[in-house]
């Protein structure tokens, strides 16, 4: 596992969100600059992170 989820860190709604939207604002950074390896690996990031921070966490 990569993240947890479940880490006191993550309890407020604004950090999971701004560490989802962080990643994938970088990869429309990448798109436009014209390097879409790094898009990709950004982007990817962003998703992963979106999975496992909004679908996998657990309720409080």
């Amino acid at each position: 596992m990569l993240v947890d989820p479940n880490a006191p860190f993550f309890r407020h709604l604004w950090v999971r969100v701004l560490c989802v939207a962080v990643p994938l604002a970088w990869a429309g950074v990448e798109l436009y600059t014209g390097s879409p390896f790094w898009a990709v690996l950004s982007g990817a990031a962003g998703i992963y992170l979106a999975y496992e921070l909004f679908v996998r966490r657990r309720p409080d």
